[in-house]
This record gives C-alpha cells, structure tokens and sequence, in this order.
C-alpha cells in the first residue's frame, strides 16, 4: 500500500491555492496596471492596454455570438497588425483555438489546412483576399468569413459577411469569458512549412504557451515595457509566443505589413524599437540595406535570431552596427525558440570574429524548458561532449506541443523513447552548448567523411560579394558526394566560380571545398527557407 505523508494528509488544489496556467492572465494583468501605456502601434494608430484588453473582450465575446465553443479552430490569414495580435487573446478567451496561417501559402494549401482544422470562422486580410476566395471554394464545409479593413493598405478587397473592427462593436465589453479549466487545453494550431508531403498541425496548449512567453523574457533579459517590432511573422510558432511576451511584460507591439529593410529601420528610429526577431536572411537584409537608411538610430536594440543557424558574419555584422544579438534555437513543436546560446561575461573579453562564432551555437535549454541532449539517433545514448561526434538534438519538457492534430502515429513517433525527436543534427560541446551541424538530411558525405553545409555556408557568407548561400549534395561518382554551392550574389558584384571556390580553399579543409558553384535567386519556403530539397535536384540534374 502506497505510503500517505504528512504533507498530502488534507493538502489538495482548491480554487484559492491552484489557478490554470493561461496566457490570458498577462493581458489581464498589463490592462489592470498599466491601463493607460500604449499597447500597439500602427503606424498613425494606437491603442493603450485598456483599450487592446476590451477589444480581445469585444472579440471573445462576438466570435461567442456566432456560436463558437470551446475547442473550434478560428484561422486568421493575416499581416502583423492589430487583428492578429488580438487574435492571440481574443481567440482563446471564447474557449477557441487560434490557428494564424502562413500568409504566403497558395490557395491549395490555405484549402487544406482550413479542412484538417474543420475552421469555423476564416478571418481574411484584404491583401490575401484572392488567395482566400480560392481556398475557401476547395474546401467542404465553408468557415464563415470576416474581413480585416486595413486602413493603411491600399488595394486588397473585402471578403465575407462583415469586417474586424463591425465585429468588435457587435461584442459586449463587458462579457464573462471563461478562463481554461485546463491548461492542457488547446490554444494554438499551428502548421509546419512541410517542405514534403502536407504540413502537419502542432497543437499549443495555454501552459505551455504561458511558460514559453515567460521563458523569452528570461531568456532575452527583457526588463518591462519594451517596444517590439513586428519582423516575425505571427503565424510562425505564434510569434515565438511574443504576443504574450509583451502583455507579460506591459510593452509596445509595433505592427509592420512588409519586411523591408526601410519600413524596418523606420520603425526603429521612429517608435525606439528595442527588441525585434528575425531569420537570418532578414539579418542579412538589414546588414546589406544602404546606409543613409541606418543613420540616426542611436539607442540600444536587441534582435533574437533563429530559423537557420546563422552565419558567424551575418551576426558580426550585426553587431558591428550595434545591434546586440541573441541566438536561439526551436521548432514550430517546441513553441519557437526552447534553446539560446546564454551569453557569458568571459567571453566579452574575446575578439569580434570569435565571439560571433560562439554566438552561432545554438546553445542550451531554455530557462523553463527541462531537458536538451544531443544522442544517437537509435540508442538514444547521449553522445561524448567533445564537439565532434555528431548526434541528434532531443528536447522534454512544458515547452513542447501536445501533438500532431488527426495524427497518432506520427505523434508517437515524434515522441518515442520520452524524448521529443527534432531531427536536426549537432555536435555538443565540452561546455554544454550544443552546435547544429544540418538537418539529418542536409549533411554531406564525401569520401566516407561527413560535410556540414552549415560550415561550408559559414565561409561563403564571408565572402564580399556573396548575399546569399545555401549548399548541397551533388552526387559523384568518385567520392559518392560533392558539396554544390548555390550563390545569390550583392547587386553589382560581380565574380566567379573559380574565385569563390578558391576562396573556400583558403579558408577550409579542401576536401569541404564546393566543386560546383551555380549563381542566381534560392528557392524558398512560405517563411523564408531555402528549399534545399529543390537544389538538390538542381545539383542532380546539373
């Protein structure tokens, strides 16, 4: 018989001692003590905390109107302005779930998630209006379709029954929302880029998305009210759970409709932006942008890197601009970012070029993430700490979905062993901090011995004229794989293939060296990565 101790003996959760955790509760928060502070900007637009908590309210309440209960999936296929933002409160405080789509996804596949996630409501940007109105012809059962007027953009067209801002005004700013009675309840649906076959769904749940929003502030030293710039799209892991980020934190959300390099620098100059997150190609984009476009940006700003393991020199560029860069690293199952490359004081005293390399490890878990090993793939057995062996990174902890939605078997295969399977290879260091080398499928084999495509992109990006670079595997008879550079070069540069794997001889083990360069625009994904599916058959064909 189990044994009953003295601390379990009339110690049980009741309402006074045990609230489920939900994001909600920040948005409570930010609005009760900082009703006045501006909550969002948008251009000429503002709203304070008390006005973005009554219009999350007046949403919750409206989509309660139509009939949504708890559980029903409610898509937004939206830009980073206002609507969307609130969605990430709205949604769920009317017991929803908010499924924010990719915006550059074609019809098929905005069809095909809004059947695998039975959408009831379909809110539609007017800039996405036609890819919309095709979707929604493919799809069964039609969701109903709210549109979203935005003042700012011109062109686009109105789709559905009424628009965002008519729906709050039907809402009641006083409705009762009900809080989850769960924190394993759903929050957030969120799909895969799915570079092969369909996207899968990742299903949030409010603890996690709760912990994951506490986890960047703790992560990124964000001290109250900073002002966040809207770089990263909010259908991406929900923004890395920065909506609630700030309400946690009572900061400033800045929307922005396009990433361009001058609406960015804009923004920062105009609104003091401190904190903004980015690809590194939006890095990349902002190093290359003219100079006339960075002057007179004189305060400290901090930009939080993933999505690709970014280039030592993409980062040192960042950092000789000022810009204070943070590297993490996640997958849409993990909430965004659940690993950062934590900042030491030794390290300070080392030189640029050495400390942008140790900035491009991925890192170490998360504060309120549990587990992070890199192991075999098979054994599961952790491999030696030695910055060579190569493994696969395994992730446990709150910080990682429920699931795949409709997909069992996939979820248990995701989840075998009790470890979380990212499929992303790495070697760990003697310090703990783990290293990417490729996705399982992107390394390169030469000879017998494995390449890293990241190291070799590594070198390429410190070549002058080269802006973009991603390489592959092209198969050889001789060595069985070669490393096939793909080159965007700097507008007006100019160069050739013989110098650029020249200069990969110079600065690397010659058997890494590419033997093929082929120059010209990369194929990418609907948020921004390169397609190196589709390179590799270039390289093949080639």
């Amino acid at each position: 018989m189990q044994h009953m101790n003295i601390y379990e003996m009339g110690l049980d959760t009741n309402e006074a001692n045990y609230t489920p955790l939900s994001p909600i509760s920040y948005l409570e928060r930010a609005a009760f003590v900082y009703p006045e502070r501006v909550a969002q900007i948008h251009q000429q637009t503002r709203y304070t905390w008390a006005e973005t908590f009554e219009r999350c309210v007046r949403l919750a309440s409206a989509l309660n109107g139509m009939g949504i209960q708890k559980g029903d999936t409610v898509s937004f296929l939206c830009s980073n302005i206002p609507p969307m933002f609130e969605a990430h409160f709205g949604v769920p405080m009317a017991g929803a779930v908010l499924n924010a789509i990719n915006t550059r996804l074609d019809s098929e596949a905005v069809a095909f998630i809004l059947q695998h996630a039975e959408s009831k409501v379909l809110f539609v940007d007017k800039e996405f209006a036609s890819v919309a109105s095709k979707a929604v012809k493919m799809v069964a059962v039609k969701p109903t379709i709210i549109a979203i007027d935005d003042e700012y953009l011109d062109g686009g067209e109105l789709l559905g029954e009424t628009t965002y801002e008519a729906l709050l005004e039907s809402g009641s700013a006083q409705f009762e929302y009900i809080p989850p009675a769960n924190e394993w309840d759903a929050i957030a649906l969120n799909y895969t880029s799915g570079t092969t076959g369909n996207p899968k769904g990742v299903v949030y749940h409010h603890r996690g998305a709760y912990l994951n929003a506490a986890s960047n502030v703790l992560s990124w030293n964000m001290v109250s009210h900073p002002v966040y710039l809207w770089t990263l799209p909010l259908f991406h892991c929900n923004g890395w759970c920065f909506p609630w980020s700030i309400a946690a934190t009572a900061g400033t959300s800045v929307a922005l409709r396009h990433v361009r390099a001058d609406a960015i620098y804009n923004s920062i100059r105009d609104s003091k932006v401190t904190h903004f997150c980015g690809a590194p190609i939006v890095l990349n984009m902002l190093n290359n942008a003219d100079d006339d476009l960075k002057a007179g940006i004189e305060h400290s700003v901090n930009v939080m890197t993933a999505g690709a393991a970014p280039p030592a020199a993409v980062i040192e560029g960042m950092e000789n601009m000022g810009f204070n860069v943070t590297h993490v690293y996640g997958l849409t199952e993990t909430y965004g970012p659940c690993v950062v490359s934590a900042w030491k004081d030794q390290w300070n005293e080392k030189g640029l070029t050495e400390r942008a390399a140790l900035k491009a490890r991925q890192g170490v878990k998360s504060p309120l993430q549990q587990d992070l090993m890199v192991a075999d793939a098979d054994s599961m057995q952790p491999v030696p700490r030695d910055g060579e062996t190569v493994g696969e990174i395994f992730i446990r902890g709150n910080i990682v979905m429920k699931g795949y939605l409709k997909n069992p078997t996939t979820t248990e295969e995701s989840f075998e062993g009790g470890w979380f399977h990212t499929g992303d290879l790495a070697v760990w260091h003697e310090d703990g901090y783990v290293e990417i080398k490729d996705r399982s499928k992107d390394i390169i084999i030469s000879g017998g011995e494995n390449i890293s495509s990241i190291e070799v992109e590594d070198v390429l990006y410190r070549h002058p004229s080269i802006e973009e670079a991603a390489v592959v595997a092209k198969p050889d008879e001789k060595w069985g794989e070669t490393p096939c550079a793909f080159i965007k070069l700097k507008e007006g540069a100019d160069t050739s293939a013989e110098e650029i794997i020249r200069f990969c001889r110079d600065n690397m083990a010659h058997f890494k060296t590419p033997r093929h360069v082929v120059f010209g625009e990369l194929p990418k994904t609907s948020t921004g990565k390169v397609q190196k599916f589709v390179l590799r058959q270039q390289a093949k064909d080639s």
